[in-house]
């Protein structure tokens, strides 16, 4: 950070940055959510000396308060249930901050809340001002982009003989499970392309078998088992104003075949380091971890503040929740998780269902890896804030014309009084 401050053009080009935000926010007080939802995919690591902040924290961060303090209101009822059920669940994890009092555990209480409620509120900021579109067209473009560099650096390895998973170096390192993870919420978009979006088919067709093929690359199992579960549910699920090919079923098939038969291979491998392996290893921990601490757990991010003795992430996210806030955050999560997806459920299917998609997504690829990691979270709970935003910004509009056409007769008929008693 030392080094950055100190090179003039740099401090130049951010304060001329932070000028230019200013000024559009003061415009539009959309533009720096807008622009943060195609940002929230980059996780390169910013700061030093102590502060180790992801650009896409650090984004969310500044454009939740230019949101919550000058964003549209007042929120929808779906938009409320669901800043009900992040409370919830925060509440739940109070207790393990205040049984663990240590720095970690603190301050990941507070990004778990900005990674959920303050994502949605961001999300619709974004779509309550009327920029869904050019917001969720950014951000997918930016998820094609990412799909390219993995189908590219994917083919160079098959050049040289390698078959193994891609990990992405240009424009920075990214590990193969979030690269899968974020291109499978981009296949989903595209996928659901809700007829809100007018979206062409040429651009959706392309994004999606992009991300697809990205996804399959990177072999990040969670993001194939998650994109296969979501694609089904949402290839089935009637009256969202978009026709879905059930032709995709048929290469989905192959993709769940593919994940059962590695997983089986490396359960029977004598290789006992494998991934297969070691997550069993890591779940008989975590029960024993969770066993020793049951109703509060040793803390959020135990597993970097030397709290045990084992220093893992839980790849699952109940063991997770678990182990950092035992039973009683495990009770609130549930609530969160299981209560967004009931309440996406019920919204109108052409907003609902690419909400209901993406966060049905990261809970189930939360059963088979990390769920509180990098921007996985706030991803698909931006897209929902957004969803229930353009629905609102929707149902607005269609009320706005007889407001107006009323507002238009009293005045009509104040005017005709008043020649009325004018005339002689």
């Amino acid at each position: 950070m030392s080094e950055l401050l100190s090179d003039p053009m740099l401090v130049a080009l951010a304060g001329a940055a932070v000028l230019l935000l200013g000024g559009l926010t003061l415009r539009e007080p959309a533009a720096l959510p807008v622009l943060a939802i195609p940002l929230l995919i980059v996780v390169r690591r910013v700061g030093g000396g102590g502060v180790d902040l992801s650009l896409s924290d650090f984004v969310l961060f500044c454009a939740f308060w230019v949101a919550i303090l000058v964003g549209p209101r007042p929120f929808s009822r779906e938009m409320r249930a669901l800043l009900w059920l992040s409370a919830v669940y925060q509440v739940s994890t109070l207790f393990t901050v205040v049984a663990n009092p240590f720095p970690a555990n603190t301050v990941e209480w507070f990004h778990a809340w900005l990674s959920v409620g303050g994502a949605v509120v961001v999300g619709w900021a974004v779509g309550r001002s009327g920029y869904a579109r050019p917001a969720l067209t950014a951000f997918l473009g930016a998820c094609t982009l990412l799909a390219l560099v993995t189908c590219g650096t994917a083919a160079a390895q098959l050049l040289h003989g390698d078959t193994g998973p891609v990990y992405i170096s240009f424009p920075y390192d990214m590990h193969k499970n979030f690269v899968g993870n974020v291109l499978a919420f981009g296949a989903v978009v595209a996928y659901v392309r809700p007829p809100w979006l007018r979206w062409p088919r040429l651009f959706t067709y392309s994004a999606f078998w992009l991300c697809a093929v990205g996804v399959v690359a990177t072999q990040a199992r969670q993001a194939l088992i998650g994109l296969g579960v979501v694609v089904v549910a949402a290839s089935l699920r009637r009256a969202s104003g978009v026709r879905h090919s059930r032709w995709i079923l048929v290469a989905v098939l192959p993709a769940a075949y593919y994940v059962v038969s590695l997983v089986a291979e490396q359960l029977t491998s004598t290789n006992q380091h494998n991934s297969a392996q070691q997550r069993l290893d890591w779940y008989q921990q975590s029960l024993s971890v969770w066993s020793e601490h049951e109703w509060f757990g040793v803390g959020l991010r135990w597993w970097t503040a030397g709290r045990t003795d084992f220093a893992f992430q839980p790849p699952n996210a109940e063991l997770e929740v678990l182990t950092s806030a035992g039973t009683i955050g495990l009770l609130g999560f549930l609530v969160m998780m299981l209560g967004s997806m009931i309440v996406l459920w019920r919204v109108d299917p052409a907003y609902g269902t690419l909400a209901l998609a993406v966060v049905a997504m990261r809970f189930v690829q939360g059963q088979f890896d990390l769920f509180w990691v990098s921007v996985q979270v706030s991803v698909p709970f931006a897209v929902a804030g957004i969803c229930l935003g353009a629905l609102a910004q929707t149902q607005h509009r269609a009320a706005s014309p007889p407001a107006r056409l009323a507002h238009r007769s009293r005045t009509a008929v104040v005017r005709q009084r008043a020649l009325e008693q004018a005339a002689p």
